[in-house]
């Protein structure tokens, strides 16, 4: 079976070893400062996200100019 992606196919013992493995990587005090990074790029791109659909928005509600 020839597949692309890995992921679907993951049980809990893959994901404790990639945990542990990012562990040792990281350390203990690394990762909640790379969480919260992480959590402030994701909400900044939903944010980003969120205001362009608000202008769409604004676009077609508006009446065309003529």
């Amino acid at each position: 079976m020839n597949t692309l992606l890995f992921l679907g196919n993951m049980g809990t013992g893959e994901i404790i070893i990639i945990a542990l493995v990012v562990l040792l990587l990281f350390g203990g005090r690394k990762i909640p400062e790379l969480m919260k990074g992480i959590g402030k790029g994701v909400r900044n791109f939903k944010d980003g996200v969120k205001g362009i659909e608000d202008d769409i928005k604004e676009d077609t509600t508006s009446e065309p100019k003529n």
